[in-house]
């Protein structure tokens, strides 16, 4: 809910004013050198995208053919059904337990099975499997397995150490959410980097342009600002799930920047509804099997005060 860092607006200025004459550096070199920096991983295992939609197409093209098996968990980002899809493939969606766990065949071997996806934290749960167990999924599967970190910068831990630990694991990561960037359009994936050559072969050209680039090198550059951010949205959400929840909803202990509210006394899109004829917008979610909820996304403190306000008048 907060502007980017102003060092990112400078940045896109200079950038506008000397780099939009010639083509971007296919593989964004300044952004890979400086995130390696900053993340203190490899600069030749990390590969830009066109956001982190883009690297989850990028690694589903080159990893996944028509026949085989993508595997999921269920519910998830629906994207990754959609990628399967346009690569001829099967989407294996494996259910959460009821309490957000993994059962033990996620990670089961398949003679078909080329790519194991993981949201982490999960959307729309705001869950998050711990790296321990991510890394003893990953040692037992016998295809790559992609850790989608969308959403980590709200998180407690992340799985980015354990790229250098186990070839089979990948992270990708976004700067839409914690980065305040979802107009930038850019995104990354830390790979070891023999796999991240084989990934720039079904790229394309050109996928992230030089204001992207510029942009991005200097948002993750100011870890200052992301800190800050981090901190009040944190308290932020932890505010409002304890407000949210004396409204009567049950409300799932959060990760990202999200909450995931359910109740069992009422249906909630008539309330998804009311929500959004007083203009504030939350996401309604119906899952067979799990029933519906409101996903609210965090806003600053004026804008959850506002959402509070209108749900004590519709309850």
């Amino acid at each position: 809910p907060y502007p980017p860092s102003a060092a990112v607006v400078r940045a896109i200025q200079e950038a506008s004013q000397h780099k939009l004459t010639r083509y971007p550096d296919p593989q964004g070199t300044v952004f890979r050198r400086r995130a390696g920096e900053v993340l203190g991983v490899d600069p030749d295992g990390i590969l830009c995208g066109n956001g982190s939609d883009d690297i989850l197409t990028i690694v589903t093209r080159a990893l996944v053919g028509a026949g085989q098996v993508m595997r999921t968990p269920y519910p998830s980002y629906i994207l990754y059904r959609t990628l399967a899809q346009l690569q001829g493939a099967i989407c294996e969606e494996v259910s959460f337990e009821s309490d957000w766990s993994l059962p033990p065949r996620f990670a089961a071997a398949t003679e078909s099975l080329r790519l194991v996806v993981l949201p982490n934290p999960n959307s729309p749960s705001g869950t998050l499997v711990p790296p321990d167990v991510i890394l003893r999924m990953a040692e037992q599967l016998p295809c790559p397995l992609l850790v989608d970190e969308a959403y980590v910068d709200f998180a407690e831990t992340s799985c980015l150490s354990l790229v250098a630990r186990c070839e089979r694991l990948m992270v990708s990561r976004s700067f839409s959410k914690s980065y305040a960037l979802a107009g930038l359009r850019f995104g990354f994936l830390v790979a070891q980097p023999d796999l991240v050559t084989q990934f720039e072969k079904v790229k394309d050209s050109y996928n992230c342009d030089a204001l992207a680039i510029a942009g991005a090198t200097a948002a993750i550059d100011d870890q200052d600002w992301l800190q800050s951010t981090q901190t009040r949205l944190r308290r932020t959400r932890e505010e409002s799930a304890v407000a949210l929840r004396q409204l009567g909803f049950s409300v799932q202990p959060s990760q990202a920047n999200f909450l995931w509210c359910t109740r069992t006394d009422r249906p909630l899109k008539p309330v998804y509804e009311q929500l959004k004829s007083a203009q504030i917008l939350v996401r309604y979610m119906q899952y067979p099997q799990w029933g519906d909820g409101l996903r609210v996304s965090i806003g600053t403190d004026a804008q959850m005060d506002a959402l509070l306000t209108v749900l004590r008048r519709i309850l």
